[in-house]
């Protein structure tokens, strides 16, 4: 797999007219995650120095290895050798370029298919750091960026592989921003306005949405009406705090349940949960929750209390 992270270099002119010129250029995506053999296409932008974009024409090069590019098109093919080949490809318009990063990999586990892509790996992501008291176990990778932090493993225990501000996890950040932007914009029935607390409740498949924040207490029931592939979604402007279950009947499949939120989530004490939690900020899981789903924060941190577990779906 491929992952590009890109670097603006070299500087331009000014025209008689003012600083018009081409000074800078980003190479995006940042970072793009492709398997061996893949093609993945990169972007060059250009902007003066006041920061204004700038049209212009970008030749690509390839540096240091990793695969082979398009001169013109910036379509980039990648090798078999893995690794990670540093600044290899290359944007140019006379002396000013940007550069991108490879990484190549065989491990084709973190380009899983569907909304989440590179994110579904990870039982946990963060913006920042995550921590656990003790006695939680996560049966899963974990991916933060651009925060580095984890506490508390040992005694906690990961079974997975541990993402810290590297490439993937920033990759698996950026799939995640494109999931969450993605289920926040759905358009959400008027019938489906939530205004109390949804605990003691049966939902069939569909978007349900708050103009604030979601409750639930006791037992909330998801009823798939015996569609494998029925999918719930619940926005939920500002927060989510659970004190009960979810409990999945007739085909609910826990992978198809997103929980959107734009602040953060609490998962109360003894909670049972299902589904993924896409928090903007952050993620709590309070003693004895657990979750059959992903705890995935953008930019806050994801914190565990004593006895917490969390399985893939």
């Amino acid at each position: 797999m491929i992952i590009a992270v890109g670097a603006a270099g070299a500087c331009g002119s000014r025209d008689a007219n003012g600083p018009i010129a081409l000074t800078s250029i980003v190479v995006t995506p940042n970072p793009q995650l492709l398997s061996v053999g893949e093609t993945g296409t990169f972007t060059a932008t250009g902007s003066n120095d006041l920061g204004a974009p700038v049209d212009f024409t970008a030749v690509w090069s390839v540096n240091n290895g990793g695969g082979t590019i398009n001169a013109s098109t910036g379509m980039f093919t990648a090798g078999t050798d893995t690794g990670v080949f540093t600044n290899t490809v290359k944007a140019a318009n006379g002396s000013v370029f940007g550069e991108a990063t490879v990484i190549v990999t065989s491990d084709t586990s973190l380009l899983r298919p569907g909304l989440l892509r590179s994110a579904a790996a990870n039982g946990i992501m963060a913006g920042q750091s995550f921590t656990c008291v003790t006695e939680g176990t996560i049966n899963a990778n974990i991916a933060i960026s651009p925060g580095s932090t984890v506490t508390g493993f040992p005694p906690c225990v990961i079974t997975g592989v541990k993402h810290l501000a590297d490439a993937i996890a920033l990759r698996a950040q950026n799939d995640l921003t494109a999931a969450y932007d993605s289920l926040m914009g759905l358009p959400c029935p008027g019938a489906n306005l939530i205004t109390a607390d949804i605990g003691a409740t049966t939902k069939a498949p569909g978007v349900y949405c708050s103009t604030s924040s979601i409750g639930v207490t006791g037992t909330l029931t998801l009823d798939a009406g015996n569609d494998s592939l029925a999918t719930f979604v619940f926005q939920a402007p500002s927060t989510l705090t659970t004190a009960g279950n979810v409990v999945l009947i007739n085909g609910a499949k826990a992978r198809n349940v997103y929980w959107v939120v734009g602040s953060s989530a609490t998962l109360g004490t003894g909670s049972q949960w299902k589904g993924n939690v896409i928090a903007l900020t952050s993620i709590t899981m309070v003693d004895n929750a657990n979750l059959i789903g992903r705890a995935l924060a953008r930019n806050g941190s994801v914190e565990l209390g004593t006895n917490n577990t969390i399985t893939l779906p």
